[in-house]
């Protein structure tokens, strides 16, 4: 007996059993970030999407990503494409104590623009309507003047991490990740989990509207990262008390505080 995945998912259960006995959802979304190729783990990920039928929003990496990714998804009714930078490298200053980021505050803006413009094209070029014009920054960061540039070419999305960045519109956060990086990366535990969800949860209850998205990163689950998503989308993708929405419609929606 696991009392802790026990208590999980009971207090999972009751929050969504509160919503549905008030007429209301909960909105969940799933963000999964780093593809760039076919893998066992993006096979065991997207037979857990297909398992459980919901959707899965990849963020890809534009600049490694070709056509063996394009041929493995075309077949995937559920994995939509979004836009994880570039090439995934850090540009700021460790030595200095800054965080990592590749679309940072220490980037030439000319040739940041070239780069993901490039990178647009390449994802629209090799997936077609399954690619989201939204940015997913990597390491969920951005600098402002960055941000404010996506629109002007073609990407009014962005998906970062929780508060990290100001509400815009078609922004779609994601708010539980899945996994401790610091030290050991693995699996956060059911005790985190259920924590991290209640916050969440009981957020929702004054603020019904926005998305509550979960952030996975399939190259690095280990077996109990798998183990969660098993065990939470066999309550959260069949309760009354929750619902999907299509990816595509979620970015196309305005603001949600």
């Amino acid at each position: 007996m696991n009392a802790d995945l026990d208590r999980f998912r009971s207090e999972l259960t009751a929050h969504l059993d509160w919503f549905a006995e008030h007429g209301r959802k909960v909105r969940f979304w799933w963000r999964d970030d780093d593809a760039f190729e076919p893998t066992p783990p993006l096979d065991r990920m997207l037979g857990l999407a297909n398992k459980h039928n919901v959707e899965i929003a990849l963020a890809v990496i534009p600049k490694n990503a070709g056509e063996a990714l394009s041929a493995r998804l075309e077949t995937e009714p559920l994995a939509q494409v979004l836009q994880h930078g570039w090439h995934h490298k850090n540009y700021q200053r460790k030595d200095l104590g800054e965080r990592a980021a590749e679309l940072g505050s220490r980037r030439d803006m000319d040739e940041l623009r070239a780069q993901l413009t490039d990178g647009k094209a390449n994802l629209e070029r090799l997936f077609g309507t399954k690619f989201i014009p939204a940015m997913v920054p990597p390491w969920n960061r951005i600098a402002r003047p960055v941000a404010d540039m996506l629109p002007e070419i073609g990407l009014p999305g962005l998906s970062t991490f929780t508060w990290l960045n100001a509400p815009r519109a078609h922004q779609v956060q994601s708010h539980v990740d899945i996994i401790k990086w610091k030290r050991e990366v693995r699996y956060i535990g059911w005790k985190s989990a259920a924590q991290r969800f209640d916050l969440q949860l009981c957020r929702r209850r004054t603020n019904p509207q926005e998305p509550l998205g979960i952030l996975t990163h399939h190259l690095v689950h280990d077996d109990g990262c798998w183990e969660f998503l098993d065990e939470f989308l066999a309550i959260a993708a069949h309760h009354p008390g929750a619902e999907w929405p299509h990816i595509k419609d979620l970015f196309a929606c305005p603001p949600t505080l």
